[in-house]
Formats: C-alpha cells, structure tokens, sequence
C-alpha cells in the first residue's frame, strides 16, 4: 500500500544512429571529390568537342560606388560577379553517391572562364577575389566572386556641378574568341537590389550590352559583355559651398559705388571681393580634370571676376577724379553731355532734388548740367 506508482514504460526504445551512418554522406563526398579530380585538367577548355564554343553567362550586381575620382578619370566600385558555364568533364549520377546533388569546392580545382575588366585602370589588379564554385551534378557550375574594380572613365565636366557621367564597365576573355568561348549577359542591366546608395552620384541605371568586336591583330571575333552605369551628380553640396557663397559674394562689389569718396574703402572692397572669388575659382579647377571643357561654375566665376575687375578699376577712376580738387582741367563739353545726360539716363542716375522722378529741367525745357 506504500509504493509509488512504478513509471510508464516507453512505447518503443530511442533510436540510436551508428557514427558510420552518420559519416555516409561524408564519405561518398570524398569518393565523389576522388573520381570526379582523378584525370581531371583545370588548364584545359572543358569541352567534348574542340570545335564548339564554351556557353559562358555573365551576372554583374553592383553593391557599392567607392570612389569618382573626376581629376584622374577613374571609378571605384564594389562588384558582385556570377560566371556561370557546364564543364562536361565533371559530371556524375548522384543516386550513386548518396543522393549528393551539388558540391562547392574552392575555384582552384576547375577550369575558370578568364573574363577580366578591359577597361582596368588598377595595375595590382589580379581578377574576381578566390572563393568557392558550386558544382551540380549535371556540369554546371555558378562562381560568385566579389571584386573591387577600378576602372577608366571618360569625365565630361562641362555642366559642373549639374553634370551627369556614363561610365563603362567593359567585361570580356583575354585570350579566348567567340569561337571558343560564347560570352553573354544574364540579364538586360546590372542587378542594383543591394546596392549601398553614394552620397554624391545617383545611379539612374547600368543597362547590358553583348558586342561582337573583331580587332585588327586578329581575324576571330571577340564577344564582350559592357555595362553603362549611368550617374547624375548630386548638386546640393556645391550649391551651398561654392555657388551661393559665390553669388553672396558678387553682389557686394556693386556696393562699393554707393560709399563716399572719402571713406578710403572703395577701392580695399573691389580687391577683397576679387580675391574672395580667386580662392573659389581654385577649389574648383583643383577637383576638376585638366581638359579644354571648361565647367560651367568655372565660366561663371570668370565672367564674374571680369565684372568686378571692371568694376574696381572703375572705382579707381571715380576716386582719381574725385581727389583732383579745382586745379583739375575743365570736363571738355562733350563729355559732359555724354556722360550727364545720355549715361544718365541709361543708368536711371538723377540728380538729388526735391523730386526723384526725373532729371531736373532747366528753363529752357533740357535737363540741367
């Protein structure tokens, strides 16, 4: 009558699962490996016939704009490239090694597409970044690899800063024609999904293009597959740092014909203005390409300092006439009908009287001297 209850027994007992059984897979994966690597050449075109081209797809993902470096004409950018190709060499009936579908193995052991940027402007670059391919059971074989590229970009810089630039990325074999190996795009335009936005550029698109070139060292055809990447400049930062400081600062010269003549700063303001536009004018031309375009801000502030040039060696004039006191030579009659009546009215300058509406009139109905 003290006893516990005894504790139910367990339907079935637990299944134990034997290390071999657990290492099966493992081991029809190195027996895999052996066969398939046993007589195999990574130095050779992985064809069963010679004669026909190599089908190689190309997938460009652009993940990142590092750098536009406008005054060397070179682009920085972070790729994420996909070759896709079928090695016939390396394939195997999978119910005969455990159902293995698909193996990834490093890039070294298989025959690689050699497909470089043509366009490169990086002398230590060595290609795509050593990582893994994905081999299926049926040859073919996916090769994702990241790669920073630093490649050559014609800069038009004539609209600065509201410019927009094409650059092309130039992909192709360096050694292979297009009667060996077939290269083509994967899709219409590069893959944008993951793209890290650039505080400076804006990406409006990187359309794909297949071009069959025939060079003149050569008789075969070269197929290569470029990407546009098509930018526009974003404008705020130089809007606020360099133009509008730049208009700011043009609107005081005019401002030096209304102080007196005897203040003494006419003249100081002019070449305080000038020399404020100078240090703009070189911020601008130390981040733009030596070339015969020339920018857009940088006309402005040309023609601007030419104003304010004139305008300073005006004043210097003014102030020269004003300080030559009675002993100065009579203004000869011409001048002053020149300059009293007809630059008056041009200039909307009328004498200070009782009434701005218009230039006093002298009895006779002229306007006075």
């Amino acid at each position: 009558l003290g006893r516990a209850p005894a504790a139910p027994r367990p339907l079935q007992a637990p299944l134990r699962v034997s290390p071999g059984c657990r290492a099966a897979p493992g081991r029809f994966a190195y027996k895999l490996l052996h066969d398939l690597f046993a007589n195999y050449s990574s130095a050779l075109r992985p064809v069963e016939d010679t004669d026909r081209a190599l089908n190689v797809t190309l997938k460009v993902t652009l993940a990142q704009i590092i750098d536009m470096d406008e005054r060397n004409q070179v682009l920085t950018s972070y790729l994420w490239v996909r070759q896709t190709w079928l090695d016939a060499h390396l394939t195997w009936d999978k119910d005969e090694y455990g159902g293995i579908d698909s193996i990834r193995i490093p890039s070294g052991y298989v025959w690689r597409p050699d497909i470089i940027l043509y366009n490169n402007a990086d002398e230590h670059f060595g290609g795509s970044m050593e990582t893994n391919v994905v081999l299926r059971s049926d040859g073919h074989i996916t090769w994702d690899s990241p790669a920073i590229t630093k490649s050559s970009c014609k800069v038009d810089v004539s609209y600065f800063p509201f410019d927009g630039q094409q650059c092309r990325l130039t992909f192709g074999s360096w050694t292979h024609n297009g009667n060996q190996i077939d290269l083509r795009n994967q899709l219409d335009s590069g893959d944008l999904t993951d793209f890290v936005e650039n505080v400076e550029w804006e990406v409006l698109g990187m359309p794909a293009t297949r071009n069959v070139i025939t060079y003149g060292c050569c008789s075969e055809p070269y197929p290569d597959v470029t990407y546009t990447l098509l930018l526009r400049r974003r404008a705020s930062f130089y809007i606020f740092n360099l133009l509008l400081p730049c208009i700011m600062v043009s609107f005081l010269a005019p401002l030096g014909f209304y102080l007196p003549a005897d203040s003494g700063e006419k003249v100081s303001l002019g070449v305080t203005v000038l020399l404020a536009l100078t240090v703009f004018q070189l911020l601008v031309a130390e981040s733009m390409p030596p070339s015969e375009s020339v920018p857009l801000i940088g006309k402005y502030y040309i023609a601007t300092m030419t104003m304010i040039t004139a305008s300073t060696a005006l004043t210097i004039f003014i102030m020269n006439v004003h300080h030559c006191g009675p002993g100065a030579r009579p203004v000869p009659p011409w001048a002053r009908r020149l300059i009293l009546h007809h630059m008056a009215r041009l200039c909307c300058v009328y004498e200070v009287g009782e009434s701005c509406k218009g230039p006093r009139r002298a009895p006779g109905g002229r306007a006075a001297p």
